[in-house]
């Protein structure tokens, strides 16, 4: 008669492993005898070992107690059912692999190559490695929820960098994020460049494409960035709202606010 340990070894598992099948019931658990041990028999050597290879070879466990009931033709029946489940999730972690080996790196990770292009162009115009960052995480939210927009919209974004006063925008923006202080001249002008740029927008009629301006989620999103990011972006919405304008992702004229500022 063996005990615990020595049927554990003999059988190739862990004492844990030979507990946690008494606790799921896969294998009886003998009484204990006048010494207060228990001991195990040459059946109970048998069945671990059959448990063993079983759960070895991919059987879950909830499977294990049928198979060893079952006559050889049901017996074969579960092998090819576990056989086939054993193959659909080889065929799921193939695809998986395949998959991961094409991901990009972390830093255009979720992004289309559209955004990834215009992000360089900040860089060429010169934008700071943290303003990039900050455009990168926004647009990998209006990527995941507006995928069908990224086209026209970065021809559109691509197109305004022609303006000088974007590029200037950029730099004011990035020279703030480098020296952290609240330096109120420059986001002054921070506040004059976008209001203008709000202005011929709305001018224009594009201040805003309709199917983001609706969204209340995604804009809630994006307008909360800036504002977990720098404790400035505050007082730049202040000064954006002292100029006529309200909002950051969908920014919107106030009321009585007619005059260019």
């Amino acid at each position: 008669m063996l005990t615990i340990g020595q049927l554990a070894a003999f059988a190739g598992v862990t004492v844990r492993a030979v507990r946690h099948y008494h606790q799921v019931g896969l294998l009886p658990e003998p009484e204990r005898d006048a010494s207060g041990y228990r001991r195990y028999g040459a059946r109970a050597a048998v069945s671990l070992i059959k448990i063993r290879t079983l759960a070895h070879a991919g059987v879950p466990l909830s499977r294990i107690g049928e198979m060893l009931e079952a006559d050889p033709a049901a017996f074969a029946t579960a092998v090819e059912g576990i056989d086939n489940q054993l193959r659909a999730e080889i065929d799921r972690l193939e695809l998986s692999r395949k998959q991961i080996a094409q991901l990009p790196d972390i830093e255009t990770l979720a992004l289309p190559p559209e955004v990834i292009s215009y992000l360089d162009l900040l860089r060429e115009i010169g934008a700071s490695e943290g303003i990039v960052e900050g455009e990168r995480d926004g647009w990998i939210l209006v990527a995941a929820r507006w995928p069908h927009l990224i086209g026209p919209v970065m021809a559109a974004k691509r197109a305004q960098l022609e303006d000088p006063r974007l590029v200037r925008l950029y730099r004011l923006l990035s020279e703030l994020l480098a020296d952290g202080t609240a330096d109120e001249p420059r986001l002054v002008e921070v506040a004059d460049i976008l209001a203008a740029l709000a202005e011929d927008a709305y001018d224009a009629g594009e201040l805003t494409l309709p199917e983001m301006a609706r969204d209340e989620v995604a804009v809630s999103l994006l307008d909360a960035m800036p504002l977990e990011a720098d404790p400035r972006a505050a007082r730049l919405l202040e000064l954006l709202r002292e100029r006529g304008w309200t909002g950051w992702t969908n920014l919107e004229r106030l009321p009585g606010s007619d005059e260019r500022s």
